[in-house]
């Protein structure tokens, strides 16, 4: 049985998203990859894994991605370490301000500050929940419309 089905249907999830998106997701756990992937594409977006962070700064560099989703503790490079690369424009000027959001099993309550402050634009702690998942991407959609040049 599907898990997801009886919360809520992937239709009431999608229904206020403006279109399919592309997101990039730096995950280092492979389940973790595995699961949360699947979990994306439920909800009617493609998705491109990565294994760390560099991966993903590599990956943004080359793709043009609409949000990204990152494992804030990684080998190599770290999801914090990530964020300012992105916002200090290494993956391009044109990349400053794509919607970050962090994904971490170690949600303390200082957390969210360290996160924002290192520019990231909202955390999910895990395990993650398909409809907190859809939600943190539409209210950042949303609020990101007007990005402007960092």
């Amino acid at each position: 049985a599907d898990p997801f089905s009886e919360a809520i249907s992937t239709d009431q999830l999608c229904s206020d998203l403006p279109e399919r998106l592309s997101i990039l997701f730096a995950e280092d756990e492979p389940i973790n990859r595995l699961a949360t992937k699947r979990m994306v594409e439920k909800l009617g977006h493609r998705v491109v894994a990565v294994e760390d962070g560099q991966q993903a700064l590599d990956a943004l560099m080359e793709g043009d991605f609409d949000v990204l989703l990152m494992d804030v503790q990684m080998p190599v490079m770290d999801g914090v370490e990530v964020t300012k690369r992105i916002r200090a424009g290494e993956a391009g000027k044109d990349k400053a301000c794509i919607p970050i959001v962090a994904l971490t099993a170690y949600a303390m309550a200082d957390d969210e500050e360290k996160f924002l402050d290192a520019g990231m634009d909202d955390y999910l702690a895990k395990p993650l929940e398909m409809e907190a998942l859809s939600k943190v991407i539409e209210e950042i959609l949303a609020k990101r419309q007007g990005c402007h040049s960092l």
